[in-house]
């Protein structure tokens, strides 16, 4: 997560915005501790469910929203 962090250039409240279109309430406090060093007294792992919805709000964010069924996907700008 530290290394996707540092090459989308995102800051801990666009974290916090990306984890939120997946409909994961995450706030700056919680990140933080995920992204100190592994020595530190106040950090933490980072768990399979925070990733997962970190990875579908980036996906959400990179591409926009899934459209619904019977919908046509919006056509690319060239």
């Amino acid at each position: 997560m530290k290394k996707l962090r540092v090459a989308h250039k995102l800051r801990t409240e666009d974290i916090v915005e990306i984890c939120a279109l997946a409909g994961f309430k995450a706030n700056k406090g919680q990140l933080n501790d995920l992204f100190r060093k592994e020595d530190h007294p106040s950090y933490v792992e980072c768990g399979d469910q925070i990733l997962r919805n970190f990875l579908n709000g980036l996906i959400i964010h990179l591409r926009g929203p899934m459209p619904k069924k019977g919908e046509s996907p919006p056509k690319k700008k060239e």
